[in-house]
């Protein structure tokens, strides 16, 4: 995942806001604030006026109405989750966790009728990063209580010293007299890489605290109710279903969700997913009709009210506070949706889906033996996700190696014709290529695999994922043809015989291609580039005076 930055003046609003994004070209004050965060708001509930937004720093930057309901009302109702959305545009973070302090504060006052005041303190963002906003939070949220204003103001120029979020870069981030040092995700990472070590060259700055990831949660504390249905769970995601998720809490509700979603992973989530949704989202509607099919949404939620309102949904995941049986941690069971109950409904996976893979009883009796000789959590949670990550692979492989029999080969790409097309993919085909090339020479996990990808064909990640590598495969096979062309033994050779019009035709396609090259949707080398503008300059350059003028106006 990389990471997304932007620079410039408050008032410079993407998909947030109202103004364009070319503001935001500009250098200006914030400029290196805006690459991390939107802005900082402060939320007060009031039991007759509901919630206001208090405060946002910096001051000049404006949120849309629609923007500022959405924070009051998830703010006052989480008061400590991750509260967004998953869809492109604006990611709202509103976070604590287990072992920092809630940026939520209730003070006794007699004045005020409901007998104290509240208030949120929330971070708006467009970064998934929620483990590192969970430590800034941490660290903001006490001191904001204590001395208020100044100390956001105080935090937020700090954060405008920072360096860019740079896919693939370590970055040490000091913050109130704190520096967390980070590692920014990037595409081209493994799954699985080490996390960052703590670098040991000396520095005016204090010791650093590494956080191992920006974004990834702790997988196990996250399914600790449901391991014995992790797998279930898994192919629920992969097909992309509705799923309503119904948690004590906003923090539990919104990292189950971010767990759920993060299962599949090398595969990109192409659905939506909502990690804390409430009945006054502006979705809230077009989710509970019952006029037409459920959306591929992963719906996280703490009123039981949408238990009644979404019982048409295929697949509802109650859990409850967490609890041991004896060492281990109480496990939902899976039930019928016949035995949803609108208003005691019991913790259960309430769904008719019968999964098409066999459990893997041995990775689960290891998750429960390392739980009782209280083996470590990140360990346990290393071991869950190499599980989810093996299989995910063993299921994407065969694809993978299927998509690519489809590119033309590279001795059919020939310099003056246009490069053949990738041949269409015939899902009976690959099914057939499955009895020799399946996901049983990576999985030792039996089970309905055929039934699996039928039905993975028909959801939103099979298409996504299919858009990307034939794009890919599209820029790989421009990127071959550009390299015949410039590998030609002599342009002026094969211009002897050629019409104007064709010349002109090649000068067109060469410069398109750059222009791709350029903009790094081609792999290409330096090299080939140079050899392209020669090709341009020298087919110009063979062209009458007036179309020289047309090709390169002054």
């Amino acid at each position: 995942m990389d990471s997304l930055s932007g620079a410039g003046p408050r008032r410079a609003r993407g998909r947030l806001g109202e103004a364009s994004p070319g503001a935001r070209a500009a250098a200006a004050p914030w400029a290196r604030f805006s690459a991390w965060l939107e802005c900082v708001c402060v939320v007060t509930f009031d039991l007759e006026l509901g919630q206001a937004l208090e405060l946002v720093y910096p001051s000049d930057f404006r949120l849309t109405d629609k923007e500022a309901a959405s924070e009051t009302l998830s703010s006052a109702s989480a008061s400590g989750s991750v509260v967004g959305r998953g869809a492109p545009g604006m990611r709202k973070t509103d976070i604590t966790t287990v072992g920092l302090p809630c940026p939520c504060k209730q003070v006794k006052d007699s004045s005020v009728k409901r007998g104290y005041f509240q208030k949120s303190l929330v971070l708006v963002s467009r970064l998934p990063f929620v483990r590192l906003f969970q430590a800034l939070l941490g660290l903001i949220a006490p001191e904001y209580f204590d001395r208020l204003a100044p100390c956001l103001e105080a935090v937020c120029s700090e954060i405008d010293q920072w360096p860019a979020p740079t896919p693939g870069q370590t970055l040490k981030l000091p913050v109130m007299g704190v520096v967390l040092q980070v590692r920014i995700p990037s595409r081209v990472d493994k799954p699985e890489y080490s996390p960052p070590k703590q670098c040991s060259h000396e520095s005016l700055l204090p010791t650093p605290v590494v956080l191992a990831s920006v974004h990834e949660l702790d997988l196990f504390r996250c399914f600790q109710p449901v391991l014995t249905h992790v797998q279930t769970l898994w192919e629920l995601m992969l097909l992309g279903e509705p799923l309503l998720v119904l948690a004590p809490s906003p923090a539990m509700a919104s990292d189950l969700v971010l767990a759920l979603i993060s299962c599949l992973q090398p595969l990109k989530f192409c659905c939506d997913y909502r990690p804390y949704f409430t009945i006054h989202d502006s979705e809230f509607k077009e989710f509970t009709t019952r006029t037409q099919a459920p959306p591929n949404v992963v719906l996280g939620v703490t009123n039981p009210f949408f238990i009644k309102t979404l019982q048409h949904w295929p697949h509802i995941l109650r859990v409850g506070e967490p609890k041991m049986s004896g060492d281990l941690p109480k496990q939902v069971k899976l039930k019928k949706p016949s035995r949803l109950k609108t208003l005691d409904t019991k913790p259960g996976l309430y769904t008719a889906y019968s999964a098409h893979l066999h459990r893997d009883k041995a990775l689960l009796k290891r998750l429960l033996k390392g739980l009782q000789k209280k083996r470590p959590w990140d360990t346990q949670t290393a071991s869950l996700r190499r599980h989810l990550l093996e299989l995910t692979h063993s299921f994407i492989i065969p694809l993978e190696h299927y998509m690519a029999s489809l590119m033309p080969l590279k001795k059919s790409i020939t310099p003056w014709k246009t490069p053949p097309q990738i041949r269409p993919f015939r899902q009976d085909d690959f099914l057939r290529s499955l009895e020799h090339a399946g996901p049983q020479l990576t999985c030792i996990l039996k089970g309905d695999w055929l039934g699996l990808y039928r039905r993975f064909f028909k959801s939103p990640h099979f298409d996504g994922w299919y858009r990307q590598r034939h794009r890919e495969m599209a820029h790989k096979l421009e990127a071959l043809h550009l390299e015949a062309i410039c590998e030609a033994q002599n342009i002026e050779t094969w211009m002897k015989d050629k019409s104007e019009v064709e010349v002109v035709d090649l000068v067109l396609k060469l410069r398109e291609k750059l222009v791709q090259a350029q903009g790094h949707q081609l792999p290409v080398k330096e090299a080939t580039l140079q050899r392209a503008q020669l090709y341009i300059e020298t087919a110009i350059g063979s062209l009458p005076k007036d179309l020289q003028a047309v090709l390169c106006p002054p």
